[in-house]
């Protein structure tokens, strides 16, 4: 008897479970800033990167799936030649690979676990977020640490050249997003 009780309990508690919704990730006003930091010195350049596209699914207070597109080509700097520098093989080679991709596997505590694709590699990522809802819709909030090197972003490395002096750039990068999403039926 005392089994049946906790799967009638337990079928009880899925079935009041929050439907979850489907937000459209908002590119034009979402808003992502990376920064990347020299080894030596101060130096610390940052700038733009924009999102082609991608949804999430929110439900009771959590987010629980999202997929977001990144558009590579769209890595941008106040300085011309840093930004093409950038875009080119040396670093991210968009001509060959235009978008990257986040696919949230879970969300525990406040920290997001997923999986990031950037030049065709997949890694398993990790990185502190919120979410805030807001007017415009729901914001996805939070900064991540991203080794470049995990994705063979490896220019002016120390872990993979030596004797690079002021010239070696460090291997984490920062970026920081600000994700809007509305649901979908808003969306039509």
């Amino acid at each position: 008897m005392k089994h049946v009780f906790l799967i009638v309990l337990a079928v009880v508690c899925l079935a009041f479970r929050p439907v979850a919704s489907t937000y459209q990730i908002q590119p034009a006003t979402s808003q992502l800033t990376w920064t990347g930091y020299a080894e030596v010195g101060t130096w610390a350049p940052s700038g733009t990167l924009k999102l082609h596209s991608g949804t999430f699914e929110y439900a009771g207070n959590a987010l629980r799936q999202a997929r977001l597109e990144f558009d590579m080509t769209s890595v941008a700097h106040a300085d011309a030649k840093l930004q093409e520098h950038l875009r080119s093989a040396d670093f991210f080679d968009v001509q060959r690979f235009p978008t990257a991709v986040f696919v949230l596997r879970s969300v525990s505590q406040g920290q997001a676990s997923g999986l990031l694709t950037v030049k065709g590699i997949t890694r398993p990522v990790r990185f502190p977020m919120a979410v805030v809802a807001q007017a415009d819709g729901l914001h996805v909030q939070g900064t991540a640490l991203i080794d470049r090197t995990q994705f063979g972003v490896n220019y002016n490395s120390s872990s993979f050249f030596q004797n690079l002096g002021s010239y070696a750039v460090r291997n984490e990068f920062q970026l920081k997003f600000d994700v809007v999403g509305v649901p979908v039926s808003m969306n039509k």
